[in-house]
């Protein structure tokens, strides 16, 4: 079935079939270009990719690290935040090369020999005080026939396990720095504790080095009576040595004496004796006197009692009587001696022994006395002296000590004034100390790992895209279809039909019987594109009627623009169109397009077509129709001037 539209240079009159056609290709290309572009990171595992890990492990406090071997897992794992995966191969370097020369592996990972020698090295030089960082680095290699976004997929994905792995080892070593900061602090604040307790002794310390001056000089004064007196014990014991030296001659001399005396005396004891012998004898003699003197005495008594001196005579009674007292006197004194030779008998009798002991005695005495001069004269030259000589030492050294006393009193007045000054400047460490250890952060493990966290990754975003288009490429992709899909419809179409010259209705109605099914086909290609994005993208249903009417909308229009660059310039509008597609694609994929041509795109038909579909809005709607009758004026003024010919082409036509 026909239908009266007429077909662009050709005669044949166009079907529904043709119009089917025009219609369906822009939701057609749309739809193959969103299926193949929307959301690429769901189908990952389609690619395969080769994992080559040469790293060495490191050993960090006796423990083994292979990260490259964890990085390696990391890859494979993939992340909770995608669905899918690539498909990764470990590999080493031969099957590597081949898989990519094959098209095997669309790409390969290289981790290399140093990876964990220099993933940790800042962890290391930081814990060693000192050394070199170094970069860790990976390789990723593509085939050089390679599609155009697969460097781009492999590539991201490399770099997000590098980046989570970099920032797995910031967290770990930032971790330990802060808990390094705790420990720090506590141990500054052990040495402030320390510093103020070193102030306060230093403190104790100035106030006892204070007395030490007066002690000092009193010690001093002490030392120096101190070698007074023992100068003076020197020379009396000089003196005391002297006279127990002339003792000692003395007890020689006595010793000798006697022994002279014992041995002099023992020779005399036998004659002794034998005196006693008479002695005893004498007694005997002695009391036999006094016993005959007694009885002489008597018996003179009686005569001279019965003595008369008419008989015998008065003389011879006198003689009798004086006889008699003489006697008497006689008895007595014989008595006497005879008591006192009794009574003194038996000590003469022990004079023998006793002169014996005293001899033995003697002998001793001199013996003794003899050792007596040797142990004196021992003890004047031993003993006396050498205190002598100690006194005089001990005297040099009180002056000594006195002297030193003197300087201690000195140096205690400056040892006063520096502990004062160490007592000040250990009270300002101590200050300065508790002041940095209260500065310093304290951290628990559990707020350290959350610091840390954040430090090693400070910046995040709450996008959600995992697709490497962004989310304007859907607005981008609908804009160029339906652009392409208006300039394909007036491939078909005509811009105005082949009657112009003849027919008598007015340009602007010739130019709206064109439009008109060209802007139904429009609107259609919006709303068939709107569905076929709706299946894809699954919007609510508040923004798909927004970016439906937008596409409509912009169906309608291009549809317009369209026609009348074809009016005005025949097949170079559709060139022209062609390149106004192109500049749409090329400025709307990137921001980084020279400023020149991004002012051309800012200045197309598609700039506001693909900013409504964004984001619907009242201005995008209204540069749209700005766009969409100014196209129809100009098609209208190329159709009033194709109604305007010559007399010659009017005969050619004849």
């Amino acid at each position: 079935m026909t239908l009266p539209i007429e077909r662009a240079r050709s005669r044949k009159p166009i079907t529904w079939l043709t119009i089917l056609g025009v219609l369906l290709l822009p939701a057609a290309v749309g739809g193959i270009l969103v299926a193949a572009l929307q959301n690429p990171t769901e189908r990952l595992d389609s690619m395969t990719a080769a994992i080559v890990n040469l790293d060495e492990p490191v050993t960090i406090d006796g423990q083994m690290t292979p990260l490259g071997r964890q990085l390696a897992a990391g890859l494979v794992e993939g992340s909770d935040d995608l669905d899918s995966n690539l498909t990764w191969v470990i590999s080493n370097k031969d099957d590597a090369a081949d898989g990519l020369a094959d098209g095997s592996y669309q790409a390969v990972i290289t981790i290399p020999e140093e990876f964990s020698a220099a993933a940790t090295s800042a962890g290391t030089a930081i814990s060693d005080g000192g050394g070199k960082a170094e970069q860790a680095t990976i390789t990723v290699t593509t085939p050089k026939d390679g599609l155009v976004a697969d460097d781009l997929i492999t590539g991201q994905l490399a770099d997000v396990a590098a980046s989570t792995m970099g920032t797995m080892l910031s967290e770990a070593t930032t971790e330990n720095i802060l808990v390094g900061f705790t420990t720090i602090g506590d141990q500054i604040g052990d040495a402030a504790d320390g510093a103020l307790k070193l102030a306060n002794g230093a403190r104790d310390a100035a106030t006892g080095a204070a007395a030490i001056p007066d002690g000092a000089a009193k010690l001093a004064s002490g030392a120096g009576e101190l070698g007074t007196g023992a100068s003076s014990l020197a020379s009396g014991l000089d003196t005391i040595a002297g006279k127990t030296r002339e003792a000692a001659a003395g007890a020689a001399q006595i010793g000798s004496g006697l022994t002279a005396g014992g041995a002099a005396l023992g020779e005399n004891v036998g004659g002794l004796k034998d005196a006693m012998g008479a002695v005893q004898t004498g007694t005997a003699s002695a009391q036999d006197a006094a016993t005959q003197s007694k009885a002489l005495a008597g018996s003179l008594g009686t005569l001279a009692a019965s003595c008369d001196p008419a008989v015998s005579g008065p003389e011879f009674c006198k003689s009798v009587a004086d006889a008699f007292t003489a006697s008497q006197t006689l008895a007595t004194s014989a008595g006497t001696a005879s008591g006192y030779l009794t009574g003194a008998a038996p000590g003469v009798a022990a004079i023998p022994g006793t002169l014996d002991t005293l001899v033995s005695s003697m002998t001793q005495a001199g013996a003794g006395a003899t050792q007596l001069s040797s142990g004196l004269t021992q003890l004047a030259d031993q003993g006396i002296g050498a205190s002598a000589t100690g006194a005089r030492g001990l005297a040099s050294g009180a002056t000594q000590l006195s002297s030193g006393a003197t300087a201690l009193a000195d140096g205690a007045t400056e040892l006063t004034t520096g502990l004062d000054t160490l007592a000040t400047g250990t009270g300002d460490l101590a200050g300065g100390l508790r002041t940095a250890s209260d500065s310093l952060p304290s951290f628990t493990d559990t707020e350290s790992k959350s610091l840390a966290s954040v430090i090693a990754d400070p910046v995040s975003s709450n996008s959600s895209m995992n697709t490497i288009f962004g989310p304007t490429a859907i607005p981008l992709l609908a804009a160029v279809v339906l652009w392409f899909g208006g300039l394909a419809t007036f491939v078909v179409m005509r811009a105005h039909t082949a009657r112009t010259l003849t027919s008598r209705r007015s340009s602007a109605t010739l130019t709206l019987r064109a439009f008109a099914p060209a802007a139904l086909i429009g609107a259609g290609q919006g709303l068939l594109v709107s569905l076929i994005v709706q299946v894809v993208a699954s919007y609510d249903a508040g923004t798909w009627w927004a970016f439906a009417g937008t596409a409509v909308l912009a169906g309608v229009v291009f549809a317009a623009v369209n026609q009348a660059l074809v009016a005005l310039f025949g097949g170079i509008g559709r060139w022209i169109a062609a390149l106004v597609g192109v500049l749409a694609v090329a400025t709307g994929l990137v921001s980084t397009v020279p400023g020149w041509l991004a002012g051309i795109g800012a200045a197309l038909p598609t700039a506001p077509a693909f900013a409504g579909l964004i984001t619907a809005s009242g201005s995008a709607v209204a540069a749209l129709v700005v766009w969409g009758v100014l196209s129809l004026v100009a098609t209208t003024l190329a159709v009033t001037l194709r109604r305007t010919t010559s007399a010659k082409a009017v005969l050619a036509t004849a």
